[in-house]
């Protein structure tokens, strides 16, 4: 089946099966690989991209659900508006491995849209999804 995707702001038509996982619609069909696959059951956070907004674990979204919805990955905000958070996000020390960095950029980055100046407690709790297997998290988040 045919799906109209909006991705990042470019609407393709995607082929698939309607109950394909979005994280393998993005990496292996439109060849966004930012987005990751950490346990593929939506308890790590590794894979969360923008749906609407809002942060969702691709891992567990049906390719139907996609439908009419606007879906940004880590590619997509690194090259617009977030760039400058990123750049302070690796400057901080954000950054290990690089497997789990873009679910949680995606997280803060959603939450710095809700709330530009979150408590350290806003931080951690919505960053509380995302797993870290190097550090546990990133340490104290910082604005």
């Amino acid at each position: 089946m045919s799906f109209p995707l909006s991705v990042n702001g470019q609407t393709s038509e995607v082929e698939g099966h309607p109950m394909e996982r979005l994280l393998d619609v993005l990496r292996e069909g439109l060849g966004l690989t930012g987005t990751k696959e950490g346990c593929g059951e939506g308890e790590c956070g590794a894979c969360t991209v923008l749906i609407d907004g809002e942060p969702t674990l691709s891992c567990l979204v049906p390719l139907f659900q996609c439908e009419g919805r606007r879906i940004e990955t880590v590619e997509g905000i690194a090259a617009g508006p977030a760039r400058d958070f990123l750049e302070r996000f690796v400057a901080t020390g954000g950054v290990q491995c690089g497997a789990c960095t873009p679910g949680i950029v995606i997280t803060a980055w959603a939450l710095l849209q809700r709330n530009p100046a979150p408590s350290r407690e806003e931080a951690r709790e919505a960053l509380a999804g995302n797993l870290c297997r190097c550090t546990g998290i990133c340490g104290e988040p910082d604005r």
